[in-house]
């Protein structure tokens, strides 16, 4: 695991910093406003959401840092299944400005191969331009390829495929197609959506193309096997804190420092992997002498909720410190 995350992380809050001057403040938010609205709706699109260069440095503003920790978030899961592999070449599906790209830096140490593929030549220009101001050597000879994602799409062959925020935007028969194309091409496939019941449902339909793809999952889910989640009754996704941007509080008020990005995500691989025993799926609740637990356990199993006392010793002060989506029991140091 690469050790400078913070560092990454800063890096790239700093890249952005610079990204609106010259940017009038209304005009910033009513890009943003306008493109949360185009993302939320429910029609897909055969065109890149994002025109121009306007466009792209508001939503990458805005939005970067919340895809570069929900990803992380993933690829982490990703990582701890399969401790002893490291990525040597990375392709990143509709990768836009690149937040996937920062966050594979962040997780894996280089050298590696990455390609970025997006249909919007201002977002990946301004990708390289933000990977340029990097001190990572994998990120400033990222190659920035314009491709049209959807039906027809062909990658090229890599240890790790991303897909994040993608599968929304795209038509039911093009979703297909390029899961398909990235359980091709990939070794890893790792797919991010939204946190919301839409989000969960793409996820759910793209991890049952990767198993009949012939992938295994590596995480969140501890086992191949269906869902226990009841379709309409819940929802399967996590949470990734970010730091607000002065952006962020201009456009939705309020005064916390950082808000929470809700994501879905499965990561899925032709290599074998240690997923986890059980997985927390929600906030872990604690009590006075009790922490309570919901988890999604081995096949057969269903979710189920533990309660872990006092009584239970250093498990129970693990239970205290546990986060959401994180493994259980937790790994041996």
């Amino acid at each position: 695991m690469n050790a400078s995350v913070p560092t990454t992380a800063e890096t790239l809050r700093s890249a952005l910093g610079g990204l609106l001057d010259g940017l009038p403040p209304k005009q910033a938010t009513a890009a943003v406003e306008r493109l949360i609205a185009n993302y939320r709706g429910t029609t897909p699109t055969n065109a890149p959401v994002l025109r121009d260069r306007s466009d792209v440095a508001a939503y990458a503003a805005y939005r970067m840092p919340a895809t570069f920790e929900a990803v992380r978030s993933a690829l982490d899961g990703l990582a701890e299944a399969a401790p002893q592999w490291t990525p040597g070449s990375h392709v990143d599906v509709g990768g836009g400005t690149g937040a996937a790209t920062w966050a594979v830096d962040a997780t894996w140490d280089g050298p590696r191969e990455t390609a970025v593929l997006d249909w919007a030549e201002p977002a990946l220009a301004l990708g390289k331009e933000l990977a340029a101001l990097s001190s990572s050597e994998v990120l400033r000879a990222a190659d920035w390829r314009r491709a049209v994602i959807g039906s027809g799409i062909t990658l090229p062959e890599a240890d790790l495929v991303t897909v994040s925020y993608v599968l929304g935007e795209l038509t039911p028969q093009a979703r297909r197609a390029v899961v398909a194309e990235a359980a091709r091409a990939g070794q890893a496939v790792v797919l991010i959506e939204p946190g919301t019941p839409e989000g969960y449902l793409r996820i759910r339909e793209a991890r049952d193309q990767l198993i009949e793809a012939g992938l295994r999952v590596a995480a969140p889910c501890p086992h191949d096997g269906t869902c226990p989640i009841e379709v309409g009754q819940d929802w399967c996704h996590f949470s990734a804190r970010v730091s607000r941007s002065s952006l962020h509080r201009q456009i939705k008020g309020g005064s916390l420092p950082y808000e929470d990005e809700k994501f879905s995500y499965v990561a899925a691989t032709r290599f074998p992997t240690e997923p986890a025993a059980s997985r927390i799926t929600r906030r872990p609740q604690i009590r006075k002498g009790l922490v309570l637990l919901d988890l999604c356990g081995p096949e057969g199993t269903g979710l189920t909720r533990a309660t872990v006392t006092k009584r239970h010793g250093d498990l129970y002060k693990a239970a205290r410190d546990a986060e959401w989506g994180q493994e259980w029991p937790p790994s041996a140091p």
